[in-house]
């Protein structure tokens, strides 16, 4: 049993202000992608300059994730929640007010090292806040559908303020509701830390933030210049050092390493945040080319794509709770396979999508697609945390996420590469169909480790 964390309020008082900072982190995935066609015409890039917007965020999540689930272990939860707050805040003031691509990405950073701090800090507290292995499965899957609400909301919001005001209030829009979300979270939550915290990474922070970055770059120009250039000939090889000097780093530290090796040779842990990692790596990248392709191939406004969009996201929403609820019954294991056959099925049928497809084939896919991924995300983040000891939760819910902002980041590179530019319309439809094929295939294949390694069970007792 988990013993409970210091709060002033009550257990479900907690989790209902925690769930307002993962919105912030969700809405700002979904909300910046209906407006990526906006922000190219009116900065002036290319399909590579956008796919660097959304990675920029990506990138800074995913490196800083880790060692800020350690931080928060380490110096207390809520304090790093509450910078997470501030930096992200900070972020979307300079994104509002960026002249140009570049300031435009390095605000996007500043706004994923803000999210990183955040995102980590707000389930471990959920999980103090909840002691009872049942009770925490379900207060997840509640974290999980109130986050998932930003879905829905980002492609709608973000397509009002585009065609309205303009695709800089999609960014702005955020201070405000991080000022209201600092003061209810100084008022209710109060610290809540570990007494055997490790020390911090910095190191594994380093290599693995400049793996990712090269990894992510060769991608993106890859996708611009060619596989052979030198550039991203260079980034490939800078991946593949950094990625070795991080394994040997990691090795040395053993159990103050990022994430301790003897975690990654529990089963169930590595076959939950490997299958995060997938889960986003097909959702995010056949979502970024799929926005692109709605406004762009079929030429709607950014309100008509995010409204096209509420067949993925309404249930990826509803679904996320009856994950929870599932999960915390019967295990990770069914919701998990369950939802990966589903989203499959639903990526598969956007292999038929044309120029002139309309609501009869795209209402059907999205529906299958967010009803499998919202049954997944609950179990994954269920199954990733119950494998570890209850001194490790900060740890836990930051490896699951940087490996589920990680695959988004490399999904995102990697769509963008095949799909080329929506300007030469016969070969992004093409490349359209051989992401959702990719991703099909890689979920169904996903399923078969989930049936495997996930636990059908959540034990009554932390491993």
């Amino acid at each position: 049993m988990i013993p409970p964390a210091s709060r002033a309020g009550s257990p479900y008082t907690v989790l209902v202000v925690m769930c307002a900072g993962y919105f912030l982190v969700l809405l700002d995935v979904t909300i910046v992608n209906v407006a990526l066609p906006a922000i190219g015409s009116g900065l002036g890039t290319d399909v590579g300059g956008l796919q660097w917007v959304v990675d920029g965020y990506a990138l800074a999540l995913a490196s800083s994730m880790l060692t800020s689930g350690t931080a928060g272990d380490r110096y207390g939860h809520k304090r790093v929640v509450l910078a997470g707050l501030a930096v992200f805040g900070a972020g979307s003031l300079g994104c509002g007010l960026a002249p140009d691509v570049p300031l435009l990405v390095t605000a996007r950073v500043v706004q994923g090292t803000g999210a990183a701090l955040l995102l980590p800090g707000t389930l471990a507290l959920i999980g103090r806040a909840f002691p009872d292995p049942a009770e925490r499965a379900r207060a997840i899957g509640v974290w999980a559908g109130i986050g998932s609400l930003a879905l829905p909301a980002g492609p709608l919001l973000g397509g009002v303020l585009t065609d309205g005001p303009g695709w800089r209030a999609i960014f702005l829009i955020n201070v405000p509701i991080v000022l209201l979300a600092l003061v209810c979270s100084v008022a209710v939550v109060r610290e809540s830390r570990e007494t055997t915290a490790h020390p911090l990474d910095l190191p594994g922070l380093l290599l693995g933030g400049l793996a990712l970055l090269a990894t992510t770059s060769a991608f993106i120009e890859g996708g611009r210049s060619g596989a052979t250039a030198p550039d991203v000939l260079a980034a490939a090889v800078v991946a593949v050092l950094a990625l070795a000097a991080l394994a040997a780093a990691e090795r040395r530290r053993g159990d103050t390493a990022m994430v301790p090796p003897a975690l990654l040779r529990r089963p169930a842990f590595g076959a939950a945040n490997t299958i995060a990692g997938i889960m986003n790596l097909c959702t995010l990248g056949t979502l970024f080319v799929l926005l692109l392709f709605l406004q762009s191939v079929q030429h709607r406004s950014a309100f008509q794509a995010g409204l096209t969009m509420l067949p993925l996201f309404t249930p990826l929403a509803v679904c996320a709770l009856l994950g929870g609820r599932i999960a915390s019954r019967v295990g990770a294991r069914v919701p998990a396979t369950a939802g990966l056959l589903v989203a499959a099925a639903g990526l598969a049928l956007l292999t038929r999508a044309t120029a002139h497809s309309g609501l009869p084939l795209l209402v059907p896919a999205f529906l299958l697609w967010g009803l499998g991924v919202g049954l997944l995300t609950p179990a994954v983040v269920a199954a990733a945390i119950a494998a570890v000891p209850a001194e490790r939760s900060g740890l836990a819910s930051a490896v699951n996420n940087t490996a589920r902002q990680t695959g988004g980041a490399i999904g995102i590179a990697v769509a963008g590469a095949i799909a080329g530019t929506p300007s030469d319309e016969p070969r992004f439809l093409r490349g359209l169909h051989t992401v959702a094929a990719g991703s099909a295939a890689l979920y169904a294949a996903t399923a078969a480790v989930a049936l495997v390694l996930l636990p059908g069970a959540l034990s009554l007792r932390r491993r």
